[in-house]
């Protein structure tokens, strides 16, 4: 089982995106603690150093410096935080076959477009945050 009760991490460099996430979060009543970074850098750097269990991580596709399918990579490729087996999914404006082929071939567990609308943007981050809630994913401390 994944860890549930951990971190949400959310990788967004856009200011209004990530205001919209916080509403919707907080109408969901997500008692998780949500983590914003504006860019994959500072991402992988908390990840690396957190000792706390992030329960999800949510990334833009398209960010300064580096991707997001880069830090998925850069993830996979790091046997201490491939092995924390945390469900990394794509929430992202980008939806060209090339963005969704980056994607998945960086071994991304989900990709999915941005709704224009709050309400549409709420039910979508509600089935995500329930699909993970029951799926069950190994648990680092037994690997």
């Amino acid at each position: 089982m994944g860890n549930r009760i951990g971190p949400i991490l959310i990788i967004e460099d856009d200011i209004d995106d990530q205001e919209d996430l916080k509403e919707v979060f907080l109408g969901l009543n997500v008692i998780n603690e949500l983590k914003f970074f504006s860019n994959c850098f500072d991402a992988y750097q908390y990840l690396e150093t957190t000792s706390a269990k992030p329960f999800l991580i949510f990334s833009d596709i398209n960010l300064p410096g580096m991707s997001g399918a880069d830090l998925k990579r850069k993830i996979n490729a790091n046997t201490y935080l491939r092995r924390k087996s945390i469900p990394f999914v794509f929430l992202t404006t980008a939806s060209s076959n090339n963005a969704v082929l980056d994607a998945y071939e960086s071994i991304a567990q989900g990709f999915f477009t941005k709704p224009n609308d709050m309400e549409s943007l709420r039910h979508m981050i509600e089935m995500i945050l329930n699909y993970w809630k029951i799926s069950k994913h190994p648990d680092p401390n037994l690997i």
